[in-house]
């Protein structure tokens, strides 16, 4: 596993569930931006965000395990919602995954995803 550091930042305040920089040495691992879809390509969770965050941090695991990773070599999620009202469901999935330090992050408000059911989509860099 790679070592991860999180350094502090003099002058910006501290995240809320987020690290602002994150630094390690190794071998560097994008997963492309996951979506509700299950392994047979039906859509989870239909105006459920809990239940599509929770399809997606499964099929991000999925793909972590496939590049031998795991949510603790993770340093960067970028989210993509169509409301951020949906946040907060998000998170509470999250932490489950990624108990602890958390990776630095994005969220972004779309109008749309690439099916109009979906709320939310996720990406993630990791260093192993």
């Amino acid at each position: 596993m790679s070592e991860l550091e999180y350094p502090a930042v003099d002058g910006v305040a501290p995240g809320n569930g987020y690290t602002h920089v994150v630094t390690g040495r190794g071998q560097w691992v994008a997963i492309s931006g996951q979506i509700a879809l299950d392994a047979d390509g039906q859509l989870v969770g239909i105006g459920d965000p809990a239940a599509q965050a929770e399809q997606v941090f499964a099929n991000l695991e999925r793909c972590l395990t496939a590049a031998g990773a795991t949510f603790a070599n993770v340093v960067k999620l970028t989210f993509f919602v169509t409301d951020v009202a949906h946040m907060p469901a998000i998170r509470q999935v999250r932490d489950r995954y990624i108990p602890g330090t958390k990776p630095a992050a994005s969220a972004v408000q779309v109008a749309a995803l690439v099916n109009p059911n979906l709320l939310l989509e996720i990406e993630a860099f990791a260093i192993i």
